[in-house]
């Protein structure tokens, strides 16, 4: 490999890695010499991202967890142990007219999207304050900043965590920690309907939808030595959408 391996010996705990920019981040992660806990819910699909990153000489290996359930949270948190990253990527989207969300979807998007950061990052980050290093990093969304028809659930998520990140940063930067977010564009995943996301990205500055790679990039420097004196920020990775 030629990439840069300045990861070497940093864990790295990468939720929602068994597709999209999960994926991306956690292979990327492992190609910068990280040793990655590939989370998700689907043995299969975790299980190929791992033997991806080992195909390419890095070190992995894959934790299942449903994180709308606390105790499987918290089996997620015992498994990985400490990490020295934190990546909060896990979670779903809803759009549609406010009137047709129910109740019980309501829940689980904030349980995904809201609960499970807040309590991963409440077990892993005092461990990390304590050692006087680590990096959080959070996956937000451009949806969180802008006013989407249809969107008022999912961008109020991400917009809980954005303000989380600021947050955090506050309290855990002091003590070596360094806790930032990407917020994200339309972002061509498989989990997305690519009609919106081909939509959305239209309505950008740069005409289109990103790739996970791009987003995945920008991660795994924010989870660098490059980035040593970032924390705090909510880098927009929109292609310019939230500029207009």
């Amino acid at each position: 490999m030629n990439q840069q391996r300045d990861l070497e010996g940093i864990s790295a705990l990468v939720t929602g890695a068994s597709s999209g920019i999960g994926q991306a981040a956690a292979e990327e992660l492992g190609r910068h010499g990280a040793e990655v806990i590939v989370h998700g819910r689907d043995v299969a699909r975790g299980s190929a991202v791992v033997d991806t990153i080992t195909a390419e000489g890095g070190k992995a290996r894959f934790v299942a967890a449903d994180l709308t359930d606390p105790n499987q949270l918290d089996g997620l948190v015992d498994q990985a142990g400490p990490v020295d990253v934190l990546v909060n990527n896990a979670g779903f989207s809803w759009f549609g007219p406010t009137g047709d969300l129910d109740v019980a979807t309501f829940d689980r998007l904030f349980a995904a999207n809201v609960r499970a950061p807040y309590f991963l990052v409440a077990a892993l980050a005092p461990t990390m304050a304590a050692r006087g290093s680590g990096c959080i990093i959070n996956v937000a969304s451009m949806a969180g900043q802008i006013g989407l028809a249809g969107g008022a659930a999912y961008g109020a998520t991400k917009a809980t965590l954005a303000a989380m990140t600021r947050a955090w940063a506050a309290e855990f930067s002091p003590s070596g920690v360094r806790v930032n977010a990407i917020a994200a564009g339309p972002v061509l995943t498989p989990g997305a309907a690519p009609e919106r996301i081909e939509a959305l990205g239209a309505m950008t500055l740069l005409s289109r939808a990103a790739q996970p790679s791009e987003i995945a990039e920008i991660l795994a420097f924010l989870a660098s030595p490059k980035a040593s004196y970032v924390t705090g920020a909510v880098i927009a990775a929109d292609g310019g959408r939230t500029a207009i």
